[in-house]
């Protein structure tokens, strides 16, 4: 799942960057309230977590630019302030949660997969292709009622491929998904983790449905 972190305070930003990549999600970070809305603007996001006191443009801005340019991505707001009426200001803005400085990373954590589960107002709770099910919040997947077990960037790859199950994803594009702007390894990861995949969701039930386009892509077919 792929997560924007707009937060100035550059070690809180990687800290958190560094325990949600433990956890699979690909991270990209702004450090200020422009670079944020235009990153927001430019990408597709699972989910946004936007702090309020930003320099350039403060959090409450930048989400209701975003709201105003019908985008519903959830966002959820840190700041160092702790009241009712700034919690107020961030959900009138738009924003669908809010959580105080300091906070728990633990509990950062359990709202960002409930803000998933929840999902934009556009956005599926899960995603079926075939008799495969995806659930991105639970980080859990099943061929029919057999679960599978995948690592976190397994099924960040899968996920990014099931949100356009019947369409070619490009290398560059699966690498855009499930890692991150500062990746500068080699783009042929993404083959072993094809091939890993193949292994997991294709092969032990006699399948064939995660397909390589030469010189284009790969393919996730329902059947």
């Amino acid at each position: 799942m792929r997560v924007l972190l707009v937060e100035d305070e550059e070690r809180l930003a990687d800290l958190v960057k560094g325990g949600l990549a433990g956890e699979g999600f690909a991270v990209d970070v702004a450090h200020d309230g422009r670079d944020g809305l235009w990153m927001a603007t430019e990408n597709t996001y699972d989910v946004i977590v936007l702090d309020v006191m930003l320099p350039r443009m403060n959090g409450y801005a930048v989400c209701s630019k975003l709201r105003e340019a019908g985008d519903w991505t959830p966002i959820m707001m840190l700041t160092a302030k702790d009241g009712i009426y700034d919690e107020a200001e961030a959900l009138d803005n738009g924003a669908d949660d809010y959580l105080a400085k300091p906070f728990s990373y633990v509990v950062l954590l359990a709202r960002l997969r409930a803000l998933m589960r929840r999902g934009g107002r556009e956005r599926p709770v899960s995603i079926t292709v075939g008799d495969l099910v995806i659930d991105p919040a639970g980080l859990r997947c099943r061929r029919g009622e057999v679960e599978v077990g995948l690592t976190p960037k397994e099924f960040a790859v899968l996920h990014a491929l099931a949100r356009r199950a019947g369409e070619v994803v490009s290398k560059g594009e699966l690498l855009a998904q499930a890692w991150d702007f500062s990746y500068d390894g080699d783009p042929n990861i993404v083959e072993v983790y094809i091939s890993a995949l193949r292994r997991k969701i294709d092969m032990p039930f006699g399948k064939t449905t995660l397909m390589t386009v030469r010189g284009a892509g790969y393919r996730l077919e329902a059947a």
